[in-house]
């Protein structure tokens, strides 16, 4: 009789779950605006894709949506722009050398769908902590772009994670898109 009352018990849970929207990770149905995606990404004086852009893309094909190379009609644009990479120095040592770092990576971000602002222009932010020893430079340099990297992997994450937020909320309804200077209509 136990074995039955577990197998009830997580059918029973089971079904609860799935009742209050719940999914596993990864596995939650794209919003409509994130099924074609055309990534728009802009940053002066800088000549490879960032990590971040190259992951929020592996997300979104992962997630069933089509990142398409060029803005096409259709095609939803999201725009990154003002990518940013901060060191900070958190601790100094007995020798007044820097032993401690806050890395920040930061992009601001807006999604458009032809000529409507679906998401107006926000920006977002991760930041990690490591330490640093003068005696392992290599590694550390080593493990200070290991989580660049990651940092904008979670970035991404975010990123995907505040869009799809965003576009589910009820009241997400689209702006339409102004020029520059110019004022919407009355």
């Amino acid at each position: 009789m136990p074995r039955a009352t577990s197998a009830v018990l997580a059918l029973l849970a089971g079904t609860l779950l799935a009742g209050c929207g719940w999914h596993p990770a990864g596995e939650r149905p794209l919003p409509p605006a994130l099924r074609v995606v055309y990534i728009d990404f802009s940053n002066a004086y800088d000549v490879t894709e960032p990590p971040v852009e190259l992951a929020l893309a592996q997300r979104l094909v992962s997630r069933g949506a089509r990142v398409v190379a060029d803005p096409q009609p259709g095609a939803t644009v999201l725009k990154l722009n003002n990518l940013q990479e901060r060191r900070d120095v958190l601790a100094i040592g007995q020798d007044g050398t820097a032993v401690e770092y806050r890395l920040t990576t930061q992009v601001s971000y807006e999604l458009r769908d032809g000529r409507s602002v679906l998401i107006p222009e926000q920006t977002q932010s991760v930041s990690s902590e490591y330490s640093f020893n003068a005696n392992q430079i290599l590694a550390k340099e080593a493990e200070a772009k290991q989580l660049r990297d990651f940092i904008q992997g979670e970035l991404a994450d975010l990123l995907l994670l505040r869009l799809e937020t965003q576009l589910n909320r009820p009241a997400a309804v689209a702006a339409p898109a102004t020029a520059a200077g110019a004022s919407p209509a009355s």
